[in-house]
């Protein structure tokens, strides 16, 4: 099976077994919400494991051995195995396999979870260490909404409203995907970012510590999009110049800094798994 929806509570989601991919959110109204996959760039909702963002030129080492790991890790990328289907919700199951230990060598199993109702579309990854070691791993989501949320509204009338004021400055990547070192003034005004396309010139706005765990995406004339998010320590935001998307991206982990050349499991923001246990976080998104 290629692909499955869900419904509920006056939303339609349609999920695909390649990467587990997120491809469409349809409300009662027939709003689409997820971007498209257009050229511009050619991705919906791409799960992000065994690490977020870059390593320095997309190699790491583990006990002196070099491996290659492309940004945003391989699970964008993988088929998963369906656990389970049904009308309001799918399961979804990667696990280790010779290719991703070339890539990788953990043992693991990664469950993207799909529920809809009446509260949204929550969405719930988690990891488990199927080895005999401590797993270290960072996971992300990567959801595009269509930025105007609907066709004919101007983009300079979104905006972002979080639900704590965002005071604190944010984080850049350099052109190479690495985390720059200083700290930038944040372009958030209290709890409000009013959106146009320059705030991304320098790629991503990265929230290391954000206050908020929900933010709303409006605009006048639109339906207004609720994300919250669970268990996820940071919020990069992020569109391509040329694209009609806004991705909200909660994460566990960022990219390398941009000095560190050291073991993997050193990598600052990895999550560490002993043996046998799993970590799980979630977001959720809903129309108001």
């Amino acid at each position: 099976m290629d692909h499955h929806s869900i419904s509920g509570g006056g939303l339609t989601a349609r999920i695909l077994a390649e990467g587990a991919e997120l491809c469409s959110l349809v409300t009662e109204d027939g709003t689409e919400l997820i971007w498209q996959a257009l050229p511009a760039w050619p991705r919906h909702a791409p799960i992000l494991f065994p690490i977020v963002g870059t390593v320095k030129d997309n190699h790491y080492t583990v006990d002196g051995q070099s491996y290659a790991l492309e940004r945003h890790g391989f699970a964008k990328s993988r088929r998963y195995n369906w656990a389970s289907h049904g009308a309001d919700h799918c399961r979804l199951t990667m696990r280790d396999d010779a290719a991703t230990l070339a890539q990788y060598p953990f043992a693991f199993r990664f469950d993207v979870d799909y529920r809809i109702g009446a509260e949204g579309l929550e969405v719930t990854y988690t990891i488990t260490n199927t080895g005999d070691g401590v797993l270290p791993a960072s996971m992300g989501a990567h959801p595009a909404f269509n930025w105007p949320i609907k066709p004919g509204i101007a983009k300079e009338v979104h905006r972002l409203t979080f639900s704590h004021s965002e005071p604190a400055p944010i984080r850049r990547v350099s052109p190479d995907g690495l985390l720059r070192p200083e700290r930038l003034p944040t372009p958030i005004h209290g709890h409000v970012l009013d959106l146009h396309e320059g705030l991304f010139a320098e790629d991503a706005i990265i929230l290391d510590q954000p206050a908020s765990s929900s933010v709303r995406y409006s605009a006048p004339g639109a339906p207004t999009l609720m994300f919250a998010w669970e268990n996820f320590p940071q919020l990069g935001i992020w569109m391509r110049r040329g694209g009609d998307f806004l991705c909200l991206e909660p994460w566990q982990g960022m990219s390398s800094p941009h000095d560190f050349a050291g073991d993997f499991r050193q990598k600052p923001g990895l999550l560490h798994i002993p043996p046998g246990e799993s970590r799980a976080a979630m977001h959720r998104m809903s129309v108001l």
